[in-house]
């Protein structure tokens, strides 16, 4: 740990000259730099001013836009609570401040060096620390515990990788979890990893994957020139993937000439290499980020914005799940069976392995491995009513993994931690 510290004590450092030095010469330095580096100078976020303040933490746009309907319950239910929301990205700083939340302020988290944190939660003085999914940073958890902040974590997932790494220092694990007053895993598989890893029983609550209870969100509205049934989306995926899915959906189009493809990247960042894989295999293409509409005489829509995947999945009849065909876990397959597509993924899904191991036993989605097997699939689901019924068996399949029932075992939890009164908790 002492090493750890010396580190993040070098590194912010050398992130305050790069990032904070033009401010010597009177340049412009960025709210989101400042936030990460420096502490909180803002009385609005000042935990002394108003009601009780409790700190959200979500790494990116992902987790928190699965949390929302958590948030707005705690603000309704609580007339006086203020919620500072934190992330690490600035993508989701900006969509979470587009949410104009009611007594909610947003920044970026503070960088985890031990001074830093430390003056971040004098300043703040929040009543809890509640963290999506799970992010072990070692100074804000230790901090956390030696001023006996209550943190609660909500979804909590814990890869078999992440669950080896941790593994190897098991003096520093138990100091983290002992931070910890409630843990909702969002599947056993990860609340089996934080028991091996030394995280008590009684700090474990009921399974809670929010993604599962999250309502796709249609921030606006697009027309969409094709039907639903000859429309293919391809959502979030990553790097290695467009290729694969752009030369199936050329194969596919040999006989389905009138098939669509929307390609939501998981990070707009792509755009560039995206288009010219696009330009390289022929394919016409219309791009979101810049402003162009979907046109019915070009085969291809770049979706490359953030926070509106709810408007691709209602445009959809075929739904590609990215992060499967690489080893990156998969993404949700909830949100496009809630819409009524017919899901096809990779075999890369171990962060939803009980969602997809229900589709699989209900013949609901179609696994693929490469462009080929992902084309056959294309081409064989062109009938819509085929198209209607996977859909249709894909939510019932889905229905029994999404009880939203832990998330009162969660709300009761920091009712207790706090001392807050919560009504209806």
């Amino acid at each position: 740990m002492v090493c750890y510290r010396l580190l993040t004590a070098l590194i912010l450092g050398l992130l305050r000259m790069r990032f904070l030095a033009p401010a010597v010469f009177g340049l412009p330095v960025s709210a989101p730099c400042r936030e990460w580096l420096l502490p909180p100078d803002n009385r609005r976020d000042d935990g002394r001013d108003g009601g009780p303040l409790i700190w959200f933490h979500g790494a990116s746009n992902g987790e928190l836009t699965s949390a929302r309907a958590v948030l707005e319950t705690l603000l309704g239910r609580a007339p006086d609570l203020r919620l500072l929301v934190t992330t690490n990205t600035v993508s989701a700083r900006r969509m979470v401040m587009q949410w104009n939340l009611p007594r909610t302020s947003v920044r970026i988290a503070p960088f985890d060096n031990r001074a830093l944190v430390a003056a971040f939660l004098a300043r703040l003085r929040p009543a809890a620390l509640i963290m999506i999914e799970s992010e072990l940073w070692p100074n804000r958890l230790i901090r956390c515990a030696e001023i006996n902040l209550p943190v609660l974590v909500l979804g909590a997932r814990m890869s078999a990788r992440s669950a080896g790494l941790w593994g190897r220092f098991p003096g520093l694990t138990r100091k983290l979890f002992g931070a910890v007053r409630y843990l909702s895993a969002q599947d056993l598989l990860s609340e089996a990893r934080f028991c091996d890893l030394g995280l008590a029983a009684d700090k474990i609550g009921p399974l809670v994957n929010l993604k599962s209870v999250a309502a796709p969100t249609t921030p606006g509205q697009v027309l969409w020139p094709h039907p639903r049934s000859e429309t293919l989306l391809a959502a979030s995926t990553h790097a290695g993937e467009d290729a694969i899915v752009l030369d199936a959906f050329v194969s596919a189009r040999r006989s389905r000439p009138g098939l669509q493809l929307i390609l939501a990247p998981r990070h707009p960042r792509r755009r560039a290499e995206i288009e010219a894989q696009m330009t390289r295999r022929g394919l016409g293409f219309a791009t979101r980020s810049r402003g162009q509409q979907p046109d019915a005489a070009l085969p291809v829509y770049l979706a490359d914005t953030l926070g509106e995947m709810g408007l691709w999945y209602a445009a959809a009849g075929l739904c590609f799940v990215g992060g499967s065909l690489t080893d990156n876990g998969g993404h949700t397959p909830f949100e496009p069976a809630a819409c009524g597509a017919v899901i096809l993924h990779g075999p890369h899904v171990a962060n939803f392995a009980a969602a997809y191991a229900a589709l699989t036993r209900a013949g609901a989605a179609c696994a693929v491995t490469d462009a080929a097997t992902l084309a056959q699939a294309i081409q064989a689901l062109a009938d819509p009513s085929r198209q209607s019924s996977l859909a249709q068996t894909a939510r019932a399949a889905l229905l029994p993994l999404q009880d939203a029932g832990g998330l009162d075992g969660f709300y009761r939890a920091l009712a207790v931690a706090t001392g807050l009164k919560f009504p209806a908790i």
